[in-house]
């Protein structure tokens, strides 16, 4: 320290080197703050489509659709009897959390969520199956997140797709070769939010050659690989009713949505055309879901065991 009190150009000049390596430091952190800030972002949203008089009125009306399915369900290279239901319903989510808003903020979007189950049996134990979507009503931007449970004896898995700068897919599975899984992709079309896009727009659908992410259903209980595939999008209107179909030839997949032409749109009955089963024993099936009922009404307050007749009216 002597030294440098009696040699003041030393001192100086250690004195601009530590300041400037402080300000490099300061600049990197900085720099790595931004660069995980925008990490954490969802995409940006192209404008907002109009919604028509008669969708808020259908939708903001402070109701859930419910919707019953008699299903036919391809599972290791047989047909299970079971039931499909399927639950559309608005609500305001937090696009950075990505969860339900509990409360009014600018920040909100509003999304039409479908929550779809499936329940059927393989012999003695028995299939629980739900998937998540939530999807702007705007119809301006991929789903901000998707997810899916699955329960069975064997044991359970958990996946979810959240839409940030890139899609972030967790899993987390029982099987070895899956196990827990963490990884960022591309963004392509969701096929799982085609069906709430269904209920918005149809008109607007994908239609031609374009790669899609199957549903994360088929993903997991087929234990095919999490990517984008080379599909086959078309339209087709007869009278009353639109069919969407999408072919994925790599997957040996077709899968067709029936719906009303006319709004609101609701899902008839689909099915899906793939092999069931595994190795050389796997077959071609084809999985069916036909409408049973339909019920409008706010079915979280109907919680008590004098609701339980309300199951009658959806035939389940």
């Amino acid at each position: 320290m002597k030294q440098l009190q009696h040699n003041p150009q030393l001192f100086f000049t250690l004195c601009t080197i530590s300041f400037l390596i402080g300000c490099n430091d300061a600049s990197v952190s900085q720099t790595d703050q931004k660069a995980e800030s925008e990490s954490t972002k969802t995409e940006s949203s192209l404008p907002k489509k109009p919604l028509s008089e008669d969708f808020k009125a259908y939708w903001y009306a402070g109701e859930a659709e419910i919707t019953s399915y008699k299903l036919e369900q391809a599972r290791y290279g047989e047909l299970r009897d079971g039931h499909a239901v399927l639950i559309y319903v608005t609500e305001p989510f937090l696009p950075e959390k990505q969860v339900k808003a509990d409360r009014q903020s600018p920040e909100n979007v509003s999304v039409l969520k479908l929550n779809a189950t499936k329940k059927f049996l393989t012999g003695i134990y028995p299939y629980s199956i739900m998937s998540s979507t939530f999807y702007p009503v705007y119809d301006n931007q991929h789903a901000l997140k998707t997810s899916l449970s699955v329960q069975e004896w064997c044991g359970h898995v958990y996946s979810q797709i959240n839409n940030r700068a890139q899609f972030e897919f967790t899993s987390h599975s029982y099987f070895e070769k899956e196990a827990d899984q963490h990884f960022n992709m591309d963004k392509a079309i969701l096929e799982n939010e085609l069906w709430t896009k269904i209920r918005i727009n149809p008109n607007d659908l994908p239609v031609g050659d374009v790669e899609v992410i199957p549903a994360l259903e088929y993903i997991r209980l087929g234990h095919k690989e999490m990517k984008a595939y080379k599909t086959t999008a078309s339209l087709t209107k007869d009278g009353t009713m639109t069919s969407y179909t999408l072919a994925y030839p790599e997957l040996e997949r077709t899968l067709t949505i029936n719906f009303t032409s006319d709004f609101p749109h609701s899902i008839e009955s689909w099915t899906e055309e793939t092999k069931s089963g595994f190795g050389p024993n796997a077959k071609l099936l084809t999985t069916k879901a036909t409408k049973l009922k339909t019920l409008k009404t706010a079915y979280w307050g109907q919680n008590g065991n004098k609701d339980l007749i309300l199951r009658d009216s959806l035939e389940l």
